[in-house]
């Protein structure tokens, strides 16, 4: 989709005549409420529970819908809920990667929780894995035992610096002795991962992958539903993100002018041919011709509570490269299980080597970059159900 950080470049000579009181107004248009969370989860709210779930919150996840619900019960435990109506039903019909989500936002709390000094017990589907969709069943049930003995993760201490870098990077590829380290930090304590990460700066690979990424997410962009889906959840200005701190965050002030001057907005987003639509292409264009390693994840297989391990270990992969100075860059628009990207999604399988029931579960841009600002999130107090 269009980076929401970036200008459109081909619209931008129209709004030189708007004057420079049109430019101090949306000079001054911010994101900073929305942004509250990733400052709050420092603060604690009194309960252990909600100490930790305030740093799962801030987990990677599909669109940043967020789908997590929470049910304390007692003083030292609670229920993890997916609030249906944040599936993504186009592009996710599975809800595979929504699952995958909540296997970020579980691996999370854990890190939070051993870090005040609790160990978390967490049980996933305890009601049953829910196929061939996620229902009104839970994810996980958790519990919180004190225990002076749990080991702190070392990872833990980059939780409010993981970003997701939707940006080109530099030209500089990622080196093998800097994916060994970051394999080492994602893996460490597991001596036989059930979930294991490939990666490559081999030239003729990462063609032949950015090729492929390329196609993919042509192929999403070019299908009404599945665009569609993305252009309805993109938050367009400061006054949308604030609103509403989830979806697409396209906010700063080119944007905040671009939509003032009618330049985007859903309907030129969503129309072929447009200035929005068009510089979505050739900013997506310019973000692969600027990937030079590529990384991917594979599992076994595609049980649920192999989507929720996957998501524990990509997000551990997001933190190591934190830690390393990675930048990191979901693409995974060709795991998308639609009709019209199976015939990519086959020929992406073929061309890694993995046949069913094994599969790819996350396909990523690593590289350099300046990193970019937090993203948007309700407050952890929003995804609190009443009893």
């Amino acid at each position: 989709m269009v980076s929401r950080r970036r200008v459109l470049v081909t619209g931008g000579a129209s709004l030189v005549l708007l004057g420079g009181g049109f430019g101090a107004y949306v000079g001054t248009r911010s994101i900073a409420k929305a942004q509250e969370p990733w400052i709050q989860a420092t603060t604690g709210f009194g309960d252990p529970r909600l100490d930790a779930l305030a740093y799962a919150i801030l987990a990677p996840n599909p669109h940043n819908r967020q789908p997590w619900q929470v049910r304390l019960m007692g003083n030292d435990s609670f229920t993890v809920y997916c609030d249906l109506d944040k599936r993504l039903p186009h592009t996710d019909p599975p809800n595979r990667q929504i699952t995958i989500g909540f296997g970020t936002f579980l691996e999370l709390f854990r890190q939070a929780a051993a870090e005040k000094g609790y160990r978390a017990e967490i049980m996933p589907f305890p009601e049953g894995e829910p196929e061939p969709v996620l229902d009104s069943r839970p994810i996980a049930s958790v519990k919180m035992i004190k225990d002076p003995s749990v080991p702190r993760d070392p990872l833990f201490g980059t939780i409010l610096n993981r970003r997701s870098t939707k940006e080109a990077f530099t030209p500089r590829s990622v080196d093998d002795a800097t994916f060994a380290k970051l394999q080492d930090m994602a893996f460490a304590g597991q001596s036989e991962p059930l979930i294991s990460l490939e990666a490559t700066s081999d030239a003729e690979r990462v063609a032949r992958l950015r090729k492929l990424n390329w196609q993919a997410w042509s192929v999403e962009y070019d299908v009404a539903r599945t665009q569609k889906e993305s252009v309805d959840l993109m938050r367009i200005g400061a006054g949308e993100v604030n609103a509403n701190p989830d979806g697409i965050d396209m906010s700063g002030p080119m944007m905040e002018a671009l939509r003032l001057g009618g330049i985007v907005s859903r309907k030129e987003l969503a129309t072929k041919g447009s200035t929005a639509y068009e510089s979505g292409i050739s900013m997506y264009r310019e973000i692969l011709d600027n990937t030079s390693s590529f990384g991917w994840l594979i599992s076994p297989d595609n049980r649920r509570i192999t989507q929720l391990q996957s998501g524990a270990v990509w997000v551990r992969i997001n933190q190591a490269a934190t830690a390393l100075g990675l930048a990191m860059h979901p693409v995974s628009q060709i795991l998308q299980e639609f009709p019209e990207m199976a015939h990519l999604y086959d020929q992406y399988h073929k061309y890694l080597g993995i046949a069913a029931p094994a599969r790819v579960q996350g396909f990523f841009r690593f590289g350099y970059a300046a990193s970019p600002e937090p993203s948007p999130r309700w407050p952890v107090e929003s995804f609190i159900l009443n009893v």
